[in-house]
């Protein structure tokens, strides 16, 4: 549609600046109606305001359709001067316009940017061209523009009957240009021609171009539709690329354009000698084979593989140690020995880069680090770090649950849907050849009918094997020994020893009270605040109050639960603060069950501690220590029965077998009448009966509760113990020293029994924790009983 509009009035009606509404994909022309939806804030409060006056705007076409809001340099100088004719609000909030170009006009620049912008403009009229020229051009593009109606059902007939009825060039060229299906830039070049004449000599090659393509097209639709039957028509889009490309000259198969695409990808990969030679004779087979094969698709996934691999990619930055330490220390607190494991790898590859030693026979191999311990310790967030310190891509699997070799390994071409292993799927999409890889879970792999995936690791896990690691996939060789990989466990129990020899072991167990409050203060409550959008005066948490959490709602060798209950915390303050309900909070110690509700946690030896028979054992478990309270009973019998309840394994029945005999033999000794055993049936039971319970370590516990069941004395509340026991009476060293310690602690106790031969083990504690305990290293069980056995009570 187009309105005429005398020059006279819009000199009246224009002024010297104009809000300007910034449009995408859209170009209106001096004379022309268009609908425009808009939807930005900043372009509806344009037009509220605009509507208040004289309904005059600036349409400018962006130059950047993705900008939005649009500034002054994603605008074209050149738009159209408009008035607004009509506006319907829609329910969702945008504003429906009919607007009608009015003139050309020029930005001379902005003179405001906010809330939307205003500009400076000068008028950009286009001068009136006469003559016979001017008259023959016009027509040809009325010719021209007829011709294209044809082809064009979309566009209606009445804007062809539109063109027929102007007069006035000008005006048929904006009509013609608006109605084109071309690209907006080149709408935009025809806005801005300031000449009538040149104009419509564009338009005229355009509509050339427009007609000749769309003749074209439907000559080659005509010739595919004679040579195509039935059994061809799921053929039917090839067949007109074959058409296409026969008319442009470009070869009789598209296949082959496809085929030097992937042969000039193959020169850029850089590929060894192996993998190229494999490559070539599969582009060979390529070609070869007709596109309606399936083995075709089969053949062409296989190479965009090997194109896409990081053959000789690599990422790793020059080595810098300081910046090194600085990462570490500052994504994470403590975990010394590992950060030292790091800056020492580190540092022989600087002396070996330093030096020249850089030569494949020379160089060691990577190490195969695996991180084992409870959840919440930061194993995955530790390699994050490394690989951050390092400069290299960091990318993670998870074989949780994995039992399937192909799954590493990668499947065989033959099956449909076919593709390589989880490990070479990971160094795509790391896209280099030196990731710091993280092999999560390792201690999770299954075993099922399709192989051993633990199998299937001890290959990529090799440093003398992994060089030539062939994914069954592939078929050739892939070199891992640039990978840096690292494995994630919470026990090694279930990984199996060969996998397990070829890693090296760095144990983090649980963190101390002490160690929570500064990891919550550096790391945890800060992400907390950002998360919940809180800014730090807002929300202020005192030792008190975080050592309160950590006591009452937190029991866990890791942080995990208590990263939850500061989430809690701080997503109970943003609703206070967005409710108006208060502008800041101080959380202290005694407010802490405000926010979070009851302790979910307290100190129990004390209520279990509280009478003959029962003693504290400490345990070791993939999620850290744990205390073990026993059981012992002995009452009336005939049988001289030993009863054992709790779900025992074989190991823990044996240990109170021999603890039993031990308290017999050695009854005279203990203080323990000797005939108190006879027609007595001895229950020794470890309550949490539904969770298996297995090992040595509860032997000393165990005899402890024999023997205070018998002689009546209690077992003092706060004391805990571990040791194996041998029928003699000796104490053997256990593992898991450290994480039974933290948890002696989290429970409040203050004094713990264990072997002299795990004193070296008490190295590994900190010493802020050493200072707070007591340790009492133990050598027979008599010097048990006589430190841990309350005295007997005098009667008078």
């Amino acid at each position: 549609m187009t309105a005429e509009r005398s020059d006279e009035d819009v000199e009246l009606t224009l002024p010297n600046a104009l809000p300007i509404l910034p449009v995408r994909g859209m170009v209106l022309f001096p004379m022309a109606v268009a609908p425009v939806l808009v939807g930005q804030s900043r372009s509806i409060q344009l037009i509220d305001d605009v509507m208040k006056g004289n309904r005059l705007i600036a349409v400018v076409c962006q130059k950047n359709p993705q900008a939005a809001p649009a500034g002054p340099d994603d605008l074209y100088r050149v738009g159209t001067a408009a008035m607004i004719l009509q506006l319907r609000r829609s329910g969702d909030g945008t504003i429906q316009l009919i607007i009608q170009g009015l003139e050309r006009v020029r930005i001379r620049d902005f003179s405001q940017t906010d809330p939307y912008l205003i500009a400076t403009i000068d008028r950009a009229k286009e001068p009136d061209e006469t003559g016979i020229e001017i008259e023959a051009v016009g027509r040809s593009v009325r010719d021209l523009f007829r011709r294209f109606l044809s082809m064009m059902p979309d566009i209606p007939d009445e804007v062809g009957r539109a063109v027929e009825l102007l007069e006035d060039v000008r005006q048929v060229a904006a009509l013609v240009a608006s109605a084109l299906p071309i690209e907006t830039a080149v709408k935009q070049e025809l806005l801005e021609l300031d000449s009538v004449g040149t104009k419509l000599r564009r338009l005229v090659d355009i509509l050339q171009h427009e007609i000749a393509v769309r003749e074209l097209g439907k000559k080659i639709a005509t010739e595919t539709e004679e040579t195509m039957t039935k059994a061809q028509r799921e053929f039917y889009l090839r067949e007109q690329m074959r058409a296409i490309q026969k008319e442009l000259g470009e070869g009789e198969d598209g296949e082959r354009g496809g085929a030097r695409e992937l042969r000039e990808q193959l020169d850029r990969a850089n590929l060894p000698t192996e993998a190229r030679r494999e490559a070539e004779r599969e582009l060979a087979r390529l070609e070869r084979t007709p596109a309606a094969s399936p083995e075709h698709g089969m053949i062409r996934t296989y190479l965009e593989w090997m194109v896409n691999l990081p053959w000789n990619r690599v990422t790793g930055e020059t080595i810098d140690g300081d910046r090194a330490r600085k990462v570490l220390d500052e994504d994470h607190h403590d975990l010394e020995k590992i950060k030292d494991r790091i800056l020492e790898y580190l540092s022989v590859r600087k002396l070996r880069h330093e030096r020249g030693l850089e030569k494949p026979e020379e160089v060691p191999h990577e190490p195969i680090l695996c991180f084992i311990g409870p959840p919440g310790v930061g194993k995955t967030s530790l390699g994050q770090s490394i690989a951050r310190a390092m400069g290299r891509r960091f990318v993670r699997i998870s074989l949780g649950g994995v039992h399937d070799e192909a799954e590493i390994r990668g499947h065989r071409r033959t099956y449909i849907g076919a593709m390589p292993g989880r490990i070479i799927q990971a160094l795509r999409r790391g896209e280099t050849a030196d990731p710091v890889f993280m092999l999560d879970e390792v201690d999770k792999l299954g075993v099922g009918i399709h192989g051993d995936p633990a199998a299937a690791l001890l290959e990529v896990l090799d440093p003398a094997q992994n060089m030539t690691f062939v994914d069954t996939y592939l078929n050739v060789a892939f070199d891992l020994s640039r990978v840096l990989f690292i494995c994630t466990a919470n026990t090694e129990t279930t990984i199996p020893p060969p996998l397990l020899d070829r890693m090296e072991i760095l144990r983090l167990s649980g963190y101390t009270e002490e160690e929570k409050l500064q990891i919550a203060r550096r790391f945890l409550l800060a992400r907390q605040l950002g998360a919940h959008g809180l800014r730090e005066d807002e929300l202020t948490v005192n030792d008190a109050a975080i050592r309160g959490v950590i006591r009452g709602y937190t029991r866990e060798a890791g942080v995990r639960n208590l990263d939850r209950a500061l989430a809690t915390l701080c997503r109970k303050v943003a609703r206070e603060i967005a409710e108006h309900r208060r502008d800041r909070v101080a959380v202290e110690a005694d407010v802490v069950e405000t926010f979070l509700g009851p302790p979910k946690h307290f100190s129990e030896t004390a209520e279990r501690i509280d009478r003959p028979g029962v003693a504290t054992g400490l345990a070791w478990t993939p999620t850290g220590g744990e205390l073990l309270f026993i059981e012992a009973a002995v009452y009336p019998g005939k049988q001289n029965r030993l009863i054992l309840t709790g779900s025992l394994g074989d190991v823990m029945r044996e240990s109170a077998q021999a603890a039993l005999s031990f308290v017999r033999s050695r009854a005279e000794s203990l203080g323990v009448d000797p005939t108190a055993f006879d027609d007595k049936d001895v229950h020794i039971h470890v309550p949490s009966g539904a969770i298996p319970k297995d090992g040595p370590s509860a032997g000393v516990t165990m005899t402890t509760a024999l023997a205070s069941a018998v002689t009546g004395r209690p077992v003092r509340a706060d004391l805990a113990m571990t040791g194996e026991i041998t029928l003699r009476g000796k104490i053997l060293p256990v593992g898991g020293i450290k994480e039974k310690v933290l948890a002696a602690h989290r429970a409040g106790i203050h004094t713990i029994i264990l072997p002299k031969g795990n004193v070296r083990d008490l190295d590994e504690i900190p010493e802020s924790l050493r200072r707070e305990l007591e340790f009492v290293p133990v050598d027979t069980m008599a010097e048990v009983i006589q430190r841990a056995l309350e005295p007997a009570r005098m009667t008078v």
